[in-house]
C-alpha cells in the first residue's frame, strides 16, 4: 500500500513541476496566478498523502486545510490586485 502512495506522490510532484513551468513562463499574469493556485492545490493533496505515509493523517490534514485556506485567500488578493491595480478600493 505504501508503494501506491509513493507512486501517486511522485506523479503529483511531477505535475507540480509542469505547473511551475506554466507559472514562470505563462503567457499572461492571469495564467500565472491560475498556475500558482493549481500548484497550491496539488501541494495540499501531496501533504495529505505524506501524512498517510508517515501514519499521522490527522495532523497533516489540519496542516493541509490551513494551507488550502491561505492559498485561496492569496489567490483572491493577487487576482484583485491584477484586476484593479489596488487592493483597498
Amino acid at each position: 500500500m505504501i508503494e501506491v502512495f509513493l507512486v501517486v506522490a511522485m506523479m503529483i510532484a511531477s505535475t507540480i513541476l509542469l505547473c511551475l513551468y506554466r507559472a514562470v513562463r505563462g503567457p499572461g499574469p492571469f495564467n500565472r496566478v491560475a498556475a500558482a493556485s493549481v500548484i497550491g492545490t496539488k501541494t495540499v493533496v501531496l501533504v495529505v498523502i505524506v501524512g498517510f505515509l508517515f501514519e499521522r493523517p490527522s495532523m497533516f490534514v489540519d496542516i493541509s486545510l490551513l494551507y488550502a485556506i491561505l492559498n485561496f485567500v492569496g489567490t483572491l488578493i493577487v487576482s484583485k490586485y491584477l484586476e484593479r491595480g489596488d487592493l483597498c478600493s
